[in-house]
Formats: C-alpha cells, sequence, structure tokens
C-alpha cells in the first residue's frame, strides 16, 4: 500500500504542474496556431446515430447515462449543474450530436447553437471538460460532425467551431498520460487533422499518425486483442480506425501500415467476440453493447466469409448445437491497463439458442458501477472463503491512479483438447495459493451431440495447511448469475435448477451435486444500466489439506418442463 501511495503522490505533483500549464494563458496561445482553412471534408462515423435520442434532445431534454436534463427547448445544458458525474461525463463528450445531425439542417444548426453554447462556458479550459477522458471522446465526436454542423453556419461560427476543434486535437495530442488509451487519443487527434483543412488539419494529421504508428503495437496484441483484454475497447477502437482509414481513403493518402494491420487484427477479434445473439462476450470492464452497434464495427468484415478461431486474447470458445460458452482462461491486465479490468478468474459466459443465459455483472467503467462488481463473486465462476483473489485499488492510490486492480496478478493455465463429437478445457489460476495454499481448477466439457455442457470445479492442495492436524475448512462456493431475462426455479430434489428464457418454450437443467442449492438476488448491467436479475449459488465446503469438488451439467429440459418433480 505504501509503495501505490508514494507513486500516486509523485504522479499526483506531476499533473498538478501539468493542469497549471495547460490552463495557462501561453500553452493556450501555442495550441491556437495555425488556424484551420475551415472543413477538407465529411467524415463518416460508423456508430449508428439515435434520431430518437436527436429529437428528445431538439425538443429540450438530455437523457444521458440513464439521468434526464430538461433545459427545454432551445436551452442552455451549459449553465444548468448535471445530475451526476456520469451525465456530465456523457454531455460534454459530445457523442449525442452525431443523433441531432441525423435529423437534418434543423438538427444540425441546433448542433451548432449547442457546441458555440459549450465554447462560451468551457472553450477556454476546464479541468473536468478537458480532462484526458471526456477530451478524446468530444475530439472525435466533434471531428466527425463539424463538416454538417458548419455547413450552414456563418463565416465567424464556422471559424470559431474548427479553430477550437483544431485546438482541442493539439491539446490532446500533448497530454503525456501513459500508455493507457494513448492509441485511442491519437486517432481521434488524426481524425480531426483529417477532418480540417489547410496546414493546420496536416500538421496535426502527420503529428498523430506518427504517435498512433508507435501507440498501436503496445495497444492492440498480434491476434487483435485489446491490451485491457475488454472485447468492448477492441470493438471501439476498431470503430475509430475505420473512421480515419476512411478519411485517409477519401483524402486519396493511404492509411499508414501500423494501422491497417491493426484494423485487420481488431476486425478478427471483434468477430471472434460476437456472440450468436449479435452483441459481444461482456468480460474486463466491457459491456455486451446492442447489435447494431456491434454490426456497425463488422458491416466490411462480413462481406467475407471467415472462419471464428476457438481461442483469441486469454479467451476459449467451445460450441454445440445451442450451446455456446466464452471462458476468460487469463490473468486480468496489469498495471495502469488494469483500471477497468476485473478480477474474475476462469467466469463464463453461456448463451442458449442465441439467448444469454449464464452472465456476468457487466461492470464498465462508463456504466460507472459499484466496484464490487469487479471482484470474483459478481462473475459466473468459484470462489473461497468469502475472499477476492485481487480487487480495486482505494483511497488516495485509486483517485490519483484510477482503480486499478491490485493482488490479481495469479498464474492462469489453460488447456484445451478436442475430439470428434467433444470439446473441452481444462483450466486454474493460483489467485488463493497464497491465502489458502489451494488452487482453484475448472473442468469445461461440451459433448456436441447431445448439446449438453459439464462442469467440474476443484480445489486442490499446493501448500501443506499450517496448524497441528489440518483439518480446516473453507467455504467454496460456484455462482451462476443470470442474465435478467432468465428466470431461475429449484425442483423439488433441491438440487436441480429449471432455468428458462422469456418467451421460450425450452428450459435448461442445471444438474448439480453442491451440499447446498440457492437462488439469490443479483445485478446485471446492460446498456449502462442496473437490472434485477438472480444467481444460482452451490455452496460446499473445502478441506485445506485435500480440497473438494463440484459437479455440474447445463443440458436442455426436454418434454414438459416441471420444476416441482423435477428432471427426468
Amino acid at each position: 500500500m505504501a509503495r501505490h501511495t508514494a507513486h500516486a503522490l509523485a504522479v499526483a505533483i506531476s499533473r498538478q504542474f501539468g493542469r497549471e500549464w495547460r490552463g495557462s494563458g501561453l500553452h493556450r496561445l501555442l495550441i491556437t496556431h495555425p488556424r484551420p482553412q475551415g472543413m477538407a471534408a465529411a467524415l463518416r462515423d460508423p456508430r449508428p446515430a439515435d434520431p430518437e435520442n436527436g429529437r428528445r434532445i431538439a425538443a429540450g431534454a438530455f437523457v444521458l447515462g440513464g439521468a434526464t436534463l430538461t433545459p427545454g427547448p432551445r436551452g442552455d445544458p451549459w449553465d444548468s449543474p448535471c445530475p451526476d458525474r456520469r451525465f456530465a461525463t456523457a454531455l460534454h463528450r459530445f457523442g449525442w450530436l452525431g443523433d441531432l445531425t441525423s435529423l437534418g439542417d434543423a438538427g444540425a444548426a441546433e448542433g451548432l447553437r449547442l457546441t458555440l453554447g459549450w465554447r462560451r462556458v468551457f472553450g477556454r479550459w476546464n479541468g473536468f471538460s478537458w480532462s484526458p477522458e471526456v477530451l478524446e471522446r468530444r475530439v472525435f465526436n466533434l471531428a466527425c460532425q463539424a463538416h454538417a454542423i458548419t455547413a450552414r453556419a456563418s463565416e465567424a461560427e464556422a471559424a470559431q467551431v474548427t479553430g477550437d476543434l483544431a485546438r482541442q486535437a493539439r491539446y490532446l495530442l500533448a497530454l503525456r498520460e501513459g500508455p493507457v488509451r494513448a492509441a485511442e487519443r491519437a486517432a481521434a487527434a488524426a481524425v480531426a487533422g483529417a477532418a480540417l483543412a489547410g496546414r493546420a488539419g496536416d500538421s496535426l494529421l502527420v503529428k498523430a499518425l506518427v504517435q498512433l504508428d508507435r501507440t498501436l503495437p503496445a495497444t492492440v496484441a498480434p491476434d487483435g486483442g485489446h491490451a485491457s483484454r475488454s472485447p468492448q475497447a477492441a470493438l471501439e477502437l476498431l470503430l475509430d480506425l475505420i473512421t480515419l482509414d476512411d478519411a485517409l481513403t477519401t483524402a486519396g493518402a493511404p492509411a499508414p501500415d501500423e494501422v491497417s494491420q491493426a484494423i485487420d487484427r481488431l476486425c478478427a477479434a471483434v468477430r471472434f467476440f460476437t456472440l450468436a445473439d449479435g452483441r459481444l462476450a461482456a468480460f474486463q470492464g466491457g459491456e455486451a453493447l446492442s447489435g447494431p452497434y456491434v454490426a456497425a464495427a463488422r458491416a466490411q468484415d462480413e462481406l467475407v466469409e471467415r472462419a471464428v478461431s476457438t481461442q483469441r486474447n486469454g479467451y476459449h470458445r467451445l460450441e454445440a448445437r445451442s450451446l455456446q460458452v466464452v471462458a476468460d482462461a487469463a490473468p486480468p491486465a496489469a498495471g495502469a491497463w488494469s483500471v477497468a479490468a476485473c478480477a474474475q478468474p476462469l467466469a463464463i459466459e453461456v448463451l442458449a439458442g442465441a439467448r444469454r443465459l449464464i452472465v456476468g455483472s457487466g461492470w464498465s467503467a462508463d456504466a460507472q458501477a459499484p466496484q464490487a462488481l469487479r471482484v470474483v463473486d459478481a462473475a459466473s465462476t468459484a470462489s473461497l472463503g468469502e475472499q477476492a483473489c485481487g480487487e480495486p485499488m482505494r483511497g488516495f492510490p485509486a483517485r490519483v491512479l484510477g482503480p486499478r486492480l491490485v493482488d490479481a496478478g495469479a498464474a492462469v493455465s489453460a488447456k484445451r483438447h478436442e475430439a470428434p463429437g467433444a470439446l473441452w478445457l481444462e483450466l486454474s489460476h493460483d489467485g488463493w495459493v497464497r491465502r489458502f495454499g489451494l488452487r482453484h481448477e475448472r473442468r469445461l466439457y461440451i459433448d456436441v451431440d447431445a448439446d449438453e455442457l459439464r462442469g467440474e470445479d476443484r480445489v486442490t492442495c499446493v501448500t501443506p495447511p499450517k496448524g497441528p492436524d489440518g483439518r480446516r475448512f473453507i467455504p467454496f462456493v460456484v455462482r451462476f448469475h443470470l442474465h435478467p431475462e432468465v428466470s431461475a426455479l429449484i425442483a423439488r430434489d433441491r438440487k436441480s435448477v429449471l432455468l428458462k428464457a422469456e418467451g421460450e418454450e425450452i428450459g435448461w437443467w442445471l444438474r448439480n451435486d453442491a451440499v447446498d442449492v440457492a437462488i439469490e438476488p443479483s445485478a446485471h448491467y446492460q446498456d449502462g444500466q442496473p437490472r434485477r436479475s438472480q444467481q444460482i449459488v452451490l455452496r460446499g465446503q473445502a478441506r485445506a489439506d485435500a480440497g473438494a469438488r463440484l459437479r455440474w451439467k447445463l443440458s436442455a429440459a426436454g418434454g414438459r418442463v416441471d420444476a416441482e418433480s423435477g428432471p427426468a
């Protein structure tokens, strides 16, 4: 803890000097020139617009991040207090600007008015509005929509918008915040450079592409996985790079090799993470996102038929006729990259008939959900002694460095096996060896012909326990968090649990040999909003000198589904 505090103190002092410099008049002057000569081209952001949200905003109601601000028609949201920080972040990121411009000239005019209103209040500098996590997305979103909102603006208004965009992009490019999101910042600045005309745009684009060339290898792994191990992070970076690639192609300038290679790799990763329901696997701080949003990133990829790999970025996929399983088989990201990671080793998600049955908490940084949802109990995996095997940083270090994970670097191993009609994984992690001397081992077996998933969770003794007789018992729990649209009923035998998705006639039995079976409340974040759900909790006891084993099986409920009598 002392080491983290000392590091945080050094970073805080450095950032304070940086904030004072960036907020100074001299710095503002330096990033003002050269001034753009208008817009070079209209850019295309592949992300789908939401015209309904645009109509709400045009009518004077901002509904962002689950909160609402109603300044009224042609009202000013910039002089009004925001309902919460999540709302303020979404408002200042300008992600809603594309929703407005999708309405045509009237929406673009309102977008121009709101952009100039922001400039009046926050255009010089503001600690929150110009913070890296907010500024990055605003630069990207404004660059993509600037052509639309300035098309019918006066010459003075257009000069203000383009000048502000150039200044913010230069500010963004000059930030030195470490490797995390460095590629995303460079991509946003490059998109701004491609959008602006004249020497201002050209110089900005050249500098941003140099940074992007340097930062992409650290962000995108050879298999296309994002360094954070978040599937959503890979998709969002892909969308940014597609926008940049389109802009460069329109300008007749080929994309640098590093950008083209990153796009190809990210396409392969997004293909792997897209599940049967058209949404992403939701792991490591990434949300599932909506089907149309994911499809936008795969539009070019789907023009050519390509096989989906079975493992990527530390994740494995297993599939039968109806079942689809994704397992997290690698440690979470470490250090600064872990600021949105989750300490949930060997967690799984399960789909049946393209419907999600078993999920995790769906935690993401943008949802600003409780940090407790990043630990092992909030995932569909096993836990020991009601303890975490890694958790977010707290206190002063977390406020400065972000809520990075600590004590989450346990070794994880994975072996994949394939045979005719069968697929299985043998997984293990050492997250509890130091505390309990026990290793968690998880075996996942897919019987393709029977359309069944069989699982075995074991804890085995690695280090002999201390004590006179070694007969110490530790609570051993396996959890299966259910999607909010899935209900669960325990059969009369108190062992089998019937799972049934809304609107589905066929249910699924989860059979097990646990000592105790319970259905308890849970929560799942979907589209950034919390939803009530349930979790199946299988409890047992592990002996410190011998471990324990718990077996379970997921299979379709054939014939008449009767939770009272249980499976046949």
